[in-house]
């Protein structure tokens, strides 16, 4: 029987990658997206890749959204045996006090909130079933400090502490949860964030020893393989993938 995933922030970036990656293994997949139009594109391209896929719209900031998009997949696929739990925005890239206090509050709710309301739904789920694996996206920033991204920062940092602590109570009840830690990555948000800070590209470039940005392909494989059966025995890790960004900090 094939395995059923939910990926979010699916519709494009390093959703889009894992869901491709993920189809190439035969998984089926739930895309959660803000995004009507790069969500259905990820569904042509899982598609194309010879599983099934569903998409479900959602804001991942409001609870009542995040179980409905829970709720949605198990009827369509029965369980869920993978969470990539990955919606996130970087924000404006201005400096911590003259950021507006709404930037704040929509961050903290699609980063963090989204998170928690992810996990706390998915693994109801998974350990009523007899476990599961999660990767959740934290950041480069989640593990360093790093200017410009304060509140992101903040919230990455907050998936650490989530994907830790998660391990601690659930990992008897069969519950993997591990998290990535990217740096500076060629997806649509990142590109979007250094058109409107492009000095931050160049600092960002400049610091990373292999000297390029890494691919939504890169992390996707990390991913995937840390969802399967593969990395059965890795649990409650952060791991990083930034072509060694911040083992110079």
């Amino acid at each position: 029987m094939a395995k059923v995933a939910i990926v979010t922030g699916g519709g494009s970036g390093l959703g889009q990658a894992t869901a491709v990656r993920l189809a190439q293994q035969g998984v089926n997949i739930s895309i959660v997206d803000v995004s009507e139009k790069g969500g259905n594109e990820t569904v042509d391209l899982v598609k194309e890749a010879g599983a099934d896929a569903i998409f479900i719209q959602a804001d991942v900031s409001k609870a009542e959204e995040v179980k409905n998009y829970v709720d949605r997949t198990v009827e369509a696929f029965g369980t869920i045996d993978y969470f990539f739990n990955n919606a996130g925005i970087s924000g404006s890239g201005g400096y911590y006090l003259d950021t507006d206090i709404k930037e704040i509050e929509q961050i903290v709710g699609i980063n963090l909130l989204g998170a928690l309301y992810g996990v706390r739904y998915v693994a109801e789920v998974m350990i009523k079933n007899g476990g599961g694996s999660i990767v959740n996206t934290s950041s480069s920033a989640g593990v360093i400090g790093q200017d410009s991204v304060v509140t992101y920062s903040a919230t990455k940092h907050g998936i650490v502490g989530l994907t830790k602590s998660l391990v601690a109570e659930y990992a008897k009840d069969g519950l993997r949860v591990n998290a990535v830690a990217p740096g500076p990555t060629e997806t649509p948000m990142v590109k979007a964030f250094y058109e409107a800070n492009p000095k931050m590209k160049e600092n960002a470039t400049g610091g990373i020893p292999q000297k390029r940005l890494g691919t939504p392909e890169e992390v996707a494989e990390l991913v995937t393989f840390l969802l399967t059966s593969n990395a059965d025995y890795i649990n409650g890790e952060v791991i990083r993938i930034d072509g060694g960004f911040t083992n110079t900090k």
